[in-house]
């Protein structure tokens, strides 16, 4: 076999299928009304009274191919990806891909700061985790009932903000985005930073904003499932491989 075609063969597609994606809804977009013009060359048509934005899912495909050959890029190199998706419906399958593949996650309001100030932001995690390990060896037990309650509600409170990045030691090297009109000020701090940017891009956002985006509908759980099947597929097929062909 040429040379070429066995570099064309080698060249993995991920299993991705444009007739699962279909019936993912991974298609469907946003009224004709909310597209941004950016988008429009990854539309197909306009499909229904509602005038919905159909997305060209053989484009949809060749861009989650790039995707993944970065987030594989990545993972063999050991760097950190942080997923980011803080929409009610998704943060569940969000928390649980996270998890699997050892990814740090944010599914709260994105805070203010935490790539543009992180050593801020480390310094409140640290704080988190000291107060986890105390209670976990019975030290705060000296405390009144009072105080050890209070003590409860800051840990609760903690968790819920820093919970998914209480072990990201350093910057991650890349975040991943399933929503990007809903965490923009994670992208824009992203950008300042100078970190790789990998997201689902919508009808009604401008897919320039980051360095992989991922034509598809962000709303529907089956959608956002779809991609992150992929991308859990992805990083556990490549993880430990760092200095290996």
């Amino acid at each position: 076999m040429p040379e070429k075609e066995t570099a064309k063969a080698k060249k993995s597609d991920y299993g991705i299928s444009v007739d699962e994606m279909a019936e993912a809804g991974v298609y469907f977009g946003h009224r004709i009304s909310k597209c941004h013009p950016k988008m429009k060359p990854y539309i197909l048509g306009v499909k229904g009274s509602d005038h919905i934005n159909i997305i060209d899912l053989e484009q949809t495909k060749a861009f989650l191919i790039k995707a993944l050959d970065c987030i594989k890029e990545l993972t063999q190199e050991g760097k950190t990806i942080l997923l980011v998706g803080t929409k009610i419906p998704t943060k569940k399958i969000v928390r649980e891909t996270a998890e699997a593949c050892g990814l740090p996650y944010v599914v709260q309001r994105w805070i203010g700061g935490a790539l543009t100030n992180f050593k801020i932001i480390r310094k409140r995690i640290e704080y988190f985790k000291d107060i986890e390990q105390k209670k976990a060896s019975g030290e705060l037990e000296k405390y009144t009932k009072k105080e050890q309650l209070e003590f409860d509600k800051e840990l609760s409170r903690l968790a819920i903000k820093f919970g998914g990045i209480k072990d990201m030691e350093k910057m991650p090297d890349a975040l991943l985005v399933l929503d990007m009109r809903q965490d923009d000020l994670a992208i824009k701090e992203a950008k300042m930073k100078g970190l790789k940017i990998i997201a689902i891009a919508d009808t009604n956002v401008d897919p320039t904003k980051v360095d992989y985006p991922i034509p598809a509908n962000d709303d529907a759980i089956t959608a956002v499932k779809y991609i992150l099947e992929k991308v859990k597929f992805v990083i556990l097929e490549n993880r430990g491989t760092k200095g290996k062909k």
